[in-house]
């Protein structure tokens, strides 16, 4: 039996009574299922009083089949009938006729612990929507992948805000879904009506294995937990003139290029003793640098600079972080 109950089984088995009333807008994917893969769309409609009157849908759409930075147009789910509208278009956050007849949005996404991966960006575009409107906004939570103990990495500079980033955040940030929706609220002052339903049993220290429930994919590139446990630096190589591995088997996992000579790239990755490389980018705002939330990491390694000393420098500003981080911790 799962250890862990997820925020939507506890939302479902002990707090039934939190949406009754309510017509609901559901923010969910292909992932948001429980124990026994019953997905979030049919247990909440299942609800007493409750009204599911439209879903919302994140990159990669309700059922997680588009690639990443494909436009996703507005559907009908053909399970349920119910209108998708799509967050990840011509718009990334919700409209006003979006709402419109709307008493709560409720999230579930399963997301992957790192800074640019964009579902928790899409929540936060749809807290800022539903704090203009007066939508209360419900989240439930789900494990971190990477667990809730382990931080690494800069956090990202404000003047680097983008849809990978669009908060400071450490690339690494250790916080589950919930947690994150409760710092962002407060810290920078979205100003939301929030609740969290937070998970039965989670402690930071475990892995995802210990939770008991099932991975699925949330993502199309992101099949396994070895995936999400190399995604924070594997992702960093789409910043480069390198393929990160995607739609092939072992997505963030194998790099390579159709000019690269395997056994010489090998060989020189072996001389430098790893952690720690040195090449060359075009000399304009890289796309590494919106993923970094910084040019100055790209510049460092174009000087030659020691990954340790690259890490101390930005370790001032994740000190910091982890102190304001600390008062928004659920587990």
């Amino acid at each position: 039996m799962p250890r862990v109950e997820s925020g939507l089984e506890v939302l479902v088995r002990r707090r039934p009574a939190l949406l009754r009333g309510q017509r609901v807008a559901l923010l969910t994917h292909q992932a948001s299922v429980d124990s026994r893969y019953e997905h979030a769309v049919t247990l909440i409609r299942e609800l007493r009083g409750v009204r599911v009157r439209r879903l919302l849908a994140p990159e990669h759409g309700l059922w997680g089949a588009p690639q990443d930075h494909i436009w996703i147009d507005g559907t009908r789910d053909p399970a349920t009938g119910l209108p998708v509208w799509s967050l990840y278009g011509s718009r990334r956050e919700p409209t006003p006729a979006m709402l419109r007849g709307i008493d709560t949005v409720v999230v579930d996404l399963q997301d992957v612990g790192s800074r640019y991966y964009t579902f928790i960006w899409t929540m936060a575009l749809a807290m800022r929507a539903c704090a203009r409107s007066g939508v209360r906004v419900v989240v439930l939570d789900r494990p971190n992948p990477l667990g809730g103990a382990l931080i690494e990495g800069n956090v990202a500079d404000p003047t680097f805000a983008s849809f990978v980033g669009l908060y400071p955040l450490a690339i690494r940030h250790g916080l589950t879904i919930g947690e994150v929706a409760g710092y962002l609220n407060e810290r920078h002052a979205i100003g939301c009506r929030l609740t969290v339903v937070p998970m039965r049993g989670w402690r930071r220290a475990m892995d995802w294995e210990d939770t008991g429930l099932p991975w699925v994919p949330p993502s199309p590139n992101m099949p396994t937990l070895d995936t999400a446990l190399v995604y924070p630096g594997g992702c960093l190589i789409e910043g480069t003139n390198l393929s990160e591995g995607r739609g092939t088997t072992r997505p963030f996992e194998w790099i390579g290029a159709a000019y690269l000579d395997a056994q010489k790239y090998a060989a020189a990755l072996e001389r430098e003793r790893l952690p720690g490389v040195c090449y060359e980018f075009e000399r304009r705002r890289m796309p590494i640098d919106i993923l970094c939330g910084t040019d100055a990491i790209r510049k460092a390694i174009e000087r030659g600079t020691p990954l340790p000393a690259i890490e101390r420098a930005w370790q001032r500003d994740l000190d910091r972080w982890k102190r304001l981080r600390a008062g928004y911790l659920l587990y």
